[in-house]
């Protein structure tokens, strides 16, 4: 199998979904302006440092849409999708997709952000693969706040296509893997794919492919 692999943040998105998220819940009255933004800067700050807790993010980021209810949440995502993130995505990284879709046999999104931010921005790039952070649901079907399975960050992203290879009967050998992304986070994914692909990358992650001679991509620069 061909497989394009995509991280989503700063690599198809010139923003991060997940803080973005977090400042349009603001914006529309969720969440306080003062206490609120600065912890949501603090584990923005720890995610670009890769000492993320990233259950205590979840638990955080996903806590006012918890308590809003899946009709509320579903009308502002429409919104935030509207206002935010139709904006912000460029017709390169469009093209990229289109590109990696007509010559690959599966595309899939693999983002540390969580499946109720990300699903709608996958379906926007017109990617129905997507491996995200699950969250786990209550006896009611609702989200509790706590992740489900492994979350899919850093090494978690390596089990978890790992995982989605073996539900299609495959091993990482039956697979020619490129892999997408603008983060060191990411390493273990990317020192696991064939044709790592430094996409926008941080300086950390621009001076190691540089040093390895990994491919250098930048989608909104000129």
């Amino acid at each position: 199998m061909k497989l394009a692999l995509f991280d989503l943040d700063h690599t198809l998105l010139p923003l991060d979904s997940d803080h973005a998220w977090g400042e349009f819940t603001t914006r529309i009255g969720w969440t306080d302006p003062v206490t609120f933004k600065q912890r949501n800067d603090e584990f923005f700050a720890h995610y670009q440092a890769g000492t993320l807790n990233v259950h205590e993010y979840v638990r955080f980021a996903i806590d006012a849409v918890r308590l809003k209810g899946p009709g509320a949440a579903a009308q502002a995502h429409a919104q935030f999708m509207n206002e935010v993130i139709t904006p912000a995505i460029t017709p390169r990284a469009r093209a990229l997709v289109r590109e990696r879709q007509q010559d690959s046999d599966a595309v899939v999104i693999v983002t540390a952000t969580n499946e109720f931010i990300t699903r709608p921005i996958a379906q926007a790039f017109g990617v129905e693969e997507l491996i995200a952070v699950n969250l786990a649901r209550g006896s009611d079907g609702w989200i509790t706040g706590e992740i489900e399975g492994v979350p899919s960050f850093r090494e978690g992203k390596v089990e978890r296509v790992e995982q989605w290879l073996a539900q299609r009967g495959m091993t990482w050998q039956d697979a020619e893997i490129s892999f997408y992304s603008d983060s060191t986070n990411d390493l273990p994914l990317l020192e696991k794919s064939q044709h790592p692909v430094a996409t926008n990358p941080a300086p950390g992650l621009e001076k190691i492919a540089r040093e390895r001679g990994w491919r250098i991509l930048n989608l909104f620069s000129e």
